[in-house]
């Protein structure tokens, strides 16, 4: 059956970010799939709820206090959730994220970390990550959750945006070096239903505008987010590899944008 290709029963993952948002609504869906999950994140509590709604589905599930931009933390990830859970099939590297910011008011210090939070950290954990699937599961595959911003001339978020820029060119080289082992793609993302974009979402007019600017006239939601990283880990995309995929709605060109100040 066709459907069986996307099925993850027997497999393990690992979704950073997963206490919330669009991590949570992926490990939700690896969970109901058939896969248990590790989920990480800074929040114990959030990400601990996350796994307990998975033990509810009847999978595995351990939660892992883990900061991204701290290389020591991936290393404690990788090693808990083989350790744990035996093996490691999926990497979802889903943290992340940068606050919009005039691009003169934008330090070196704020241009570095979203650096860091967005791109670096996802190489790092694919980094340790890789040899473990291979060793454990005898390959793998790894999804990368971009944005938009990656491609999309957006006011105020150079730092986000060239961070993402970068991820997706980070994915598409890494695939190249551990195909046909491991298979690396990335998401890049619209404007999805989450607590990021509560400030636009929860006025009625702004809200409005948004969905007047998305042609399928309405935000995403972390479901749909899941069902493309669902195709993306499992057998149903065994000949996809170093590819960006763009799950925004139709979105080409940006609903909203942040106004700068005038030179």
């Amino acid at each position: 059956m066709i459907l069986d290709r996307f099925r993850l029963d027997g497999r393990v993952a690992i979704v950073t970010g997963a206490g919330k948002g669009i991590g949570k609504g992926i490990a939700l869906g690896f969970a109901e799939a058939g896969a248990d999950v590790a989920c990480a994140a800074r929040t114990e509590s959030e990400i601990e709820a996350t796994a307990e709604e998975i033990r509810k589905l009847g999978r595995r599930a351990i939660a892992v206090k883990t900061d991204v931009t701290v290389t020591a933390d991936l290393e404690r990830l990788v090693d808990r959730t083989v350790d744990e859970l035996g093996r490691l099939d999926v990497l979802v590297n889903n943290a992340g994220g940068t606050g919009p910011r005039p691009a003169l008011e934008t330090s070196e210090r704020f241009f570095e970390a979203a650096l860091r939070f967005n791109v670096t950290s996802a190489f790092l954990l694919s980094k340790i990550a890789i040899p473990k699937m291979v060793a454990t599961a005898g390959g793998g595959s790894i999804v990368n959750i971009s944005s938009r911003s990656s491609d999309m001339v957006q006011t105020s978020f150079v730092a986000y945006g060239a961070a993402k820029a970068a991820l997706n060119m980070m994915t598409r080289n890494l695939a190249a070096e551990v195909a046909p082992r491991v298979r690396v793609n990335a998401i890049s993302v619209g404007g999805v239903e989450t607590e990021g974009l509560a400030v636009v979402l929860t006025n009625e007019e702004i809200r409005a505008q948004f969905e007047r600017n998305t042609p399928m006239r309405r935000p995403g939601q972390p479901e749909d987010l899941a069902c493309a990283a669902l195709f993306l880990a499992s057998d149903a995309a065994s000949w996809v590899t170093g590819k960006v995929f763009q799950i925004d709605g139709g979105t080409e060109a940006p609903a909203m944008s942040v106004p700068v100040p005038p030179l």
